[in-house]
């Protein structure tokens, strides 16, 4: 695990200067680089990462499409979840289901990655069902994005691509920020970020560095009405780091965060889409209930809640045991417990549209229990030596995860209500539990990377991983099932670095993301399957030396067996999904006073091979879903963001942004592809003014507040995406 530099620290504008490191590349191209893959951001352009390799490496210089959204550009957007974060990053679908105050949601690629593909300091947050592990925001340095395979790297993963948390870590400076802001919900919040440097007295004469103490308290509270009617709630985390640095070659962190969420839900993510995309009209046309409006909430508030406890505690140590070999090692517990209860709609009498006599939505009267306990760990060598004119970055590890899970789900036909005019506080039916199960998942690896440069300007990566996953899983329901199973995965990658900063690359990676849950087959209760992928990618990456930037174009080719697809509830493994697509990416710091963020995404989603929920009426047979386009994903995503800030004059300070972002037509139904979701052009503002240690903001997304469905996943399961928010914030560092 890379740490931060020795380099003395300046905070200003909540982001941390640090020294500049020249890396001199073989081809004679100069890339930019802080010294660690773990550092702010300066501006919104990102000079390494650990997200692709596990070692501080130059965005440039990784065979893979990685993204770096840093703490400033978190803040100028004005993302206070992380899935919004990556609204301006390339091939990241986020927010699915609208506004979602209770869960992150990201899909890459075209693959759902809130589940498998989530990570925090490189270690995987696992989730299955409702045992996950929310993080908000405040608490991050990073949102990283890599796109596409990472078995070979982490031993699991969505092959689209995971999201890498990277958690603030104390500083080598002294400084205090407090933060407060108010939406026009409203929701408000307040939160502060404290980091100190102690010096030891005990300072050994000679050493070239003094032994210091570092530690960081970093706490939100946020609460407040929702969007919805009856939506409201309050969330409170904080999280505290210390480090101890003995000498300049050793350092070791321990850290703790907690978080505690009592909310109520707002809008229902179970919206029929005749009613929300298109009109709630009968076949016949003889019935017209119009639309259902945003704000209606279908839930009972006296019954609704969401309630989570969530902690982690963890540490990392890193240490060079010489001039060649680093140890990393780090480990983290996390655990959680959340417990939920709601009314959700489900079509008109579970039908897809009213009819005579059936004119309101039926409802089901949802609840769990769920807790949640993950223990992760990662011990690895890295060494930098050279041979034969070949300079090696050389990792050798083992890692192991155990991810456990304690459900119980329950449910009951709750009554009917009217769209436009629900009856919310009626007598309903206790929830009957319908599932009842614990799952446990162990899984060790050991894997080898090494990243050799040669020939006056090639860079070659390989990766090989091997990986044994142990599963059980006990329904009090469906009986027991077990699962043993061991797989390799790799990754090759090969890139040349010219003088001018360009560099272009092509790679092939193997997956293995093993799975927990149930799976009702024609052979009896069996576990899931783990998913199986290969991804080839090719393309080209831009440091310019001009100016800080970097572009990214890159095309892509993957297939996802095993794919599990369907709501929470009913999800089942179909057979084998691919995708295949371009992308393009572009975050600069154009001069002094611009800024800019693109992204592009166009991609084809099919399902190769699976079997549908139908049946063929002459051979009683299902029917293929061959062909067929996975539902809720649009097939192309697209972005730009610019921003100017004022240095001189009489308007020095002042910031203007402004975005534009493109969510193409999806899918509704997969079974077969019927209806679609058509797409959305929405607009973002920004203004901001910053004197001496004070700085105000006003961020407004989907400025013209444009009605729009963000995706279905199914006929009944539609979701509004987000209104119009205007956010204020005030800041002061010192």
């Amino acid at each position: 695990m890379a740490r931060a530099p020795h380099a003395a620290a300046q905070q200003a504008d909540a982001v941390t200067a640090l020294e500049a490191i020249e890396v001199q590349g073989r081809g004679g191209g100069a890339i930019a680089f802080d010294g660690s893959g773990v550092a702010p951001v300066q501006g919104h352009v990102p000079a390494a990462t650990t997200t692709g390799t596990k070692t501080d490496t130059p965005v440039v210089l990784i065979p893979q499409s990685v993204g770096v959204v840093g703490r400033q550009q978190m803040d100028d957007l004005g993302a206070q979840k992380t899935d919004e974060a990556v609204r301006y990053s390339a091939g990241v679908f986020s927010q699915p289901f609208g506004e979602d105050a209770d869960t992150n949601w990201f899909f890459i690629r075209g693959f759902d990655a809130t589940q498998t593909g989530v990570y925090r300091d490189g270690m995987q947050l696992y989730s299955f069902a409702f045992g996950n592990f929310f993080q908000d925001s405040w608490l991050l340095e990073r949102v990283e994005v890599l796109r596409g395979a990472s078995a070979s790297l982490y031993g699991g993963g969505n092959i689209g691509g995971i999201i890498n948390y990277v958690s603030k870590r104390p500083l080598d400076a002294d400084f205090n920020q407090i933060e407060v802001g108010i939406d026009n919900y409203p929701t408000a919040f307040a939160a502060f970020d404290v980091n100190k440097v102690i010096a030891n007295d005990l300072v050994t004469k000679g050493d070239p560095l003094p032994p210091v103490w570092k530690y960081r308290v970093t706490g939100k509270l946020e609460g407040g009405d929702g969007y919805a009617k009856h939506e409201d709630g309050i969330r409170g985390v904080i999280q505290g780091a210390a480090t101890y640095q003995p000498d300049a070659g050793t350092d070791v962190t321990v850290y703790a965060n907690y978080t505690h969420a009592d909310q109520n839900h707002g809008s229902s993510d179970f919206l029929p889409y005749y009613g929300t995309v298109k009109r709630a009209t009968s076949d016949d046309g003889s019935i017209d209930l119009g639309r259902i409006s945003r704000k209606t909430n279908f839930s009972d508030p006296d019954i609704d809640d969401h309630d989570r406890r969530q902690f982690m505690v963890g540490y990392e140590l890193n240490h060079d045991i010489d001039d060649v070999w680093t140890v990393n090692t780090k480990a983290r517990f996390a655990y959680s417990h959340l417990e939920e209860a709601l009314l959700y709609p489900f079509g008109y009498g579970f039908a897809a549209r009213p009819s005579a006599g059936n004119t309101q939505l039926a409802r089901i009267n949802f609840a769990h229990d769920t807790e949640t306990f993950s223990f992760t760990t990662d011990n690895n060598l890295v060494g930098k030596f050279s041979t034969g004119g070949i300079d090696h970055t050389l990792l050798l590890g083992v890692d192991y995860k155990m991810y456990y899970i304690d459900e119980v789900q329950a449910s009951s036909t709750g009554t009917s209500v009217d769209i436009h005019h629900p009856d919310l506080n009626q007598p309903q039916p206790a929830p009957i539990p319908y599932l009842d199960e614990t799952s446990k998942l162990h899984q060790a690896g050991v894997f080898i990377q090494d990243q050799a440069r040669f020939g006056g300007g090639w860079i070659a990566t390989l990766n090989g991983r091997y990986d044994r996953m142990w599963l059980d899983g006990d329904s009090k329901f469906l009986g027991k099932v077990e699962r043993n199973e061991g797989k390799f995965s790799g990754r090759a990658g090969l890139g040349y670095e010219f003088e001018n900063g360009v560099v272009p690359y092509v790679s092939i990676a193997t997956t293995f993301n093993p799975l927990v849950g149930f799976n009702n087959t024609p052979n009896g209760i069996e576990s899931y399957k783990p998913e199986t992928g290969l991804q080839y990618e090719a393309g080209v990456k831009w440091s310019p030396t001009a100016f800080p930037a970097i572009f990214s174009a890159s095309v892509f080719d993957l297939k996802k067996k095993n794919y599990l697809s369907g709501p929470f509830n009913a999800q089942t493994q179909i057979g084998e999904v691919r995708s295949r697509g371009v992308e393009f990416e572009a975050q600069a710091n154009l001069s002094e006073n611009w800024k800019l963020l693109g992204a592009f995404t166009a991609y084809d989603l099919e399902i190769l091979k699976g079997d549908s929920a139908r049946l063929d009426p002459l051979t009683g047979l299902p029917l293929s879903l061959k062909g067929q386009q996975p539902y809720l994903v649009p097939e192309v995503i697209a972005s730009a963001f610019l921003d100017y800030t004022f240095t001189q004059g009489g308007l020095k300070g002042l910031s203007l942004g402004g975005g534009v972002r493109y969510v193409g037509k999806s899918e509704a139904t997969q079974d077969p592809n019927t209806v679609t979701v058509p797409s959305a052009t929405l607009f973002d503002v920004a203004v901001r003014y910053q004197w001496d240690n004070y700085k105000i903001s006003l961020n407004v997304t989907n400025l013209f507040d444009k009605r729009f469905v963000s995706g279905c996943q199914g006929i009944n399961v539609c979701s509004y995406g987000e209104a119009r928010r205007a956010l204020v914030k005030a800041n002061y560092t010192w």
